[in-house]
């Protein structure tokens, strides 16, 4: 049985990287919102079908990578290069969207050391699991 959480899209995420997507996709993006919403409501079904992964797990909270694609694209949530970083609190069952982005959006070569520091540079509060 999967647990029902809140989701909440952390205001930093949505003014940064999110209002490319809005951009570039219109309409689109909002279909895309709802079905992530949709998504992360259930969250463990995400590890189930290997969508998500457990980047640190420690204490009352866990981050999270995720991959998505547009809705109404034909290509893959891995070919697409999308992704979400979420923090889930276990307590409050709360799934917290710190980061949306595309790859290409972080430049460099270490894709996942550029958002952990994003992450710990916006999100003190998660400093620490990263």
């Amino acid at each position: 049985m999967s647990i029902d959480y809140a989701v909440i899209i952390e205001k930093f995420a949505e003014r940064h990287y999110i209002k490319r997507f809005q951009k570039k996709y219109k309409g689109a993006w909002d279909a895309t919102v709802r079905a992530l919403m949709q998504e992360f409501r259930v969250f463990d079904a995400l590890f189930e079908k290997s969508i998500a992964e457990t980047i640190t797990d420690r204490g009352s909270a866990k981050v999270c990578k995720t991959e998505f694609k547009i809705s109404g694209t034909q290509e893959s949530r891995h070919g697409s290069g999308n992704r979400c970083i979420v923090a889930i609190e276990k307590e409050t069952r709360v799934v917290r969207v710190l980061l949306v982005y595309h790859k290409n959006d972080l430049g460099g070569e270490n894709e996942t050391a550029q958002w952990k520091q994003i992450i710990k540079e916006n999100y003190p509060e998660y400093r620490e699991l990263l």
